[in-house]
């Protein structure tokens, strides 16, 4: 075998090579921009034409022969085989079988060595017939950290979206997530996933921008290119979430239409249209109004049409007996002395000061039963009897009445002891708080007997204070003595100075009851007169409920139940 230079079109065609189909034109195309860039790397196989013919017939490189014809070389350099046909019939099976195609990291890698070599990206492009763009976005994967790219070449590749957050992330992130999730010896595969999405960035993308160059500058977004993205899109994008919608923001503010307002959206992203108005999904109308508002998922610009409704009108009569139309105004709620925020922070207090009052202000006996009672009789109590038809309860007081089971499996407990369990069970049982826990009245009453008042922490705070009306701050700070201001805030900041260091207790945060709602209380759950019992025995509208239950009408018949 020995190297000649030839003319290529002196070449013949072998009538029995082994590849006949047609290769592809990008196939082509890219052969062709790498012969013209840097001519045929691989020479052609070519044998003398049989039976005493004149010429060479080629063995192998038909493509690169043809193509070396389109790309008008005057000659290339061939390798003249001397063995006979068979072995050129072997040869041409083998070229087009026994081949390795080039690992997608080699690929990146060779890139970037072209580059280092001198080569631009354009001219790569040219030599290998691709576009800059694809050049640019193998540079880009050549610029995986090492371990990572070491990791892809064994095979464990990541799916391209994977590939594409990878890539976009800086070299510093990339070193520290690997870290985190790089392969273990018992398992050898990387997990891409997590590796994705610890290096995945809220992309805001420039085909939603609706802001200009100018403000893009003057917020400081530089954007940069998604060179994943197709190519006949707008790909650029800023992972500047905060100055994307600062600019929008402006931008929005500066290009408001006719009848526009902004608006603000819900925690799903849905926009809230004013009060009482409603939404139009066709066309809108002359006298419909668009609210603007950011999209928070992806920051676009969008609307919404809705609709106000019509004001209402009324007649009314003046003293001359005219009827006169006018607009019927809804008159406003009046704000309540305390909002419901400011009525949850004075249940917590009271039930935190009930609670230090059961656990630590003096007790008589006699007042302790009392108060037991008074704890299930609260509103918050619930209990599975074994006299009930619904065996489930919420109130769990066994871990209470296991303290007073002695050793042997019976009530052992002293007289401490029997206080202290007492006292634990009211803490867990009464409460103040405004929510599924709250006792009512029965705690209340149950705290003005043990002082529990005295007990309250000082409601002289920026954040109770701040829940009451103007009236009722203006009047406790007129009772306390304390300089009202021309501004809440200015009075709210004088009363917090005047008790910096005293308690002040506002007269709603109190624990004990008004006397009326006490006797309401009492009056709806006393026993009926047995008179009016006896009266009724017969009505079937005043029978009792709880049929079956064993009752006792008076102290007598108490003792004897108990005999």
């Amino acid at each position: 075998m020995h190297l000649i230079s030839i003319d290529p079109r002196a070449l013949q065609e072998n009538p029995n090579k082994a590849r006949r189909s047609k290769s592809s034109p990008q196939a082509d195309a890219v052969l062709l921009a790498s012969i013209r860039a840097v001519g045929i790397v691989q020479p052609p196989v070519v044998s003398v034409a049989p039976n005493g013919g004149n010429g060479f017939v080629i063995e192998a490189g038909h493509r690169r022969v043809a193509q070396a014809i389109e790309a008008e070389l005057p000659e290339i350099l061939v390798l003249v085989d001397d063995a006979g046909q068979a072995d050129g019939a072997i040869r041409s099976v083998v070229e087009n079988i026994a081949r390795e195609p080039l690992n997608p990291v080699d690929q990146w890698r060779a890139i970037e060595r072209l580059v280092a070599l001198g080569w631009t990206e354009e001219s790569i492009a040219l030599a290998l017939a691709l576009a800059v763009r694809q050049i640019r976005k193998l540079r880009l994967l050549a610029n995986i950290l090492p371990a990572m790219l070491d990791q892809m070449a064994r095979g464990d590749m990541p799916n391209e979206q994977q590939l594409r957050t990878i890539a976009a992330a800086s070299q510093d992130e990339q070193t520290e997530i690997w870290k985190k999730y790089k392969p273990k010896k018992q398992d050898p595969q990387a997990s891409w996933w997590d590796i994705a999405r610890a290096l995945t960035k809220t992309r805001m993308l420039a085909k939603d921008a609706s802001f200009g160059d100018e403000l893009a500058a003057a917020y400081g977004i530089v954007w940069q290119e998604d060179l994943f993205a197709p190519a006949d899109q707008d790909g650029r994008y800023t992972t500047d979430v905060e100055a994307f919608l600062g600019a929008q923001q402006e931008w929005l503010a500066n290009n408001l239409p006719k009848r526009g307002s902004v608006i603000e959206v819900n925690d799903w992203g849905q926009p809230k249209l004013p009060a009482k108005a409603n939404q139009v999904y066709g066309k809108p109308g002359k006298g419909d109004n668009t609210g603007w508002y950011i999209n928070p998922r992806d920051g676009s610009v969008q609307s919404v049409a809705y609709r106000l409704p019509e004001k209402k009108t009324k007649t009314v009569k003046g003293e001359d007996g005219e009827e006169t139309v006018v607009d019927d105004v809804d008159v406003p709620k009046v704000r309540p002395d305390v909002t419901h925020k400011g009525l949850d922070i004075i249940g917590d207090l009271r039930t935190d000061a009930l609670h230090e009052a059961l656990a630590k202000a003096p007790i008589e006996d006699d007042t302790l039963m009392a108060l037991l009672i008074l704890a299930f009789a609260g509103t918050n109590v619930s209990i599975a009897s074994g006299s009930s038809d619904n065996p489930y309860g919420h109130a769990n007081c066994r871990r209470h009445a296991a303290r007073l089971i002695g050793e042997d499996g019976r009530l052992a407990f002293d007289r401490d002891l029997l206080q202290q369990v007492a006292r634990s069970l009211l803490v867990d049982v009464m409460s103040c708080r405004r929510n599924r826990s709250d006792s009512g009245i029965a705690a209340r009453i149950a705290g003005d007997a043990i002082g529990a008042d005295q007990f309250l922490v000082n409601t002289a705070t920026e954040e109770f204070l701040s829940c009451l009306s103007r009236g009722a701050l203006e009047a406790a700070a007129g009772e306390a003595g304390v300089a009202i201001g021309s501004k809440l805030k200015e009075t709210r900041a004088a009363f917090v100075a005047h008790f910096s260091e005293n308690r002040f207790v506002h007269p709603a945060a109190l624990i004990a009851p008004a006397v009326d709602d006490v006797q309401a209380f009492a009056a709806a759950f006393a026993e009926p007169d047995a008179a009016l019992v006896e009266e009724g025995e017969d009505d079937d509208d005043h029978a009792d409920p709880d049929v079956g239950r064993t009752e006792f009408a008076n102290d007598s018949d108490f003792r004897e139940a108990t005999e």
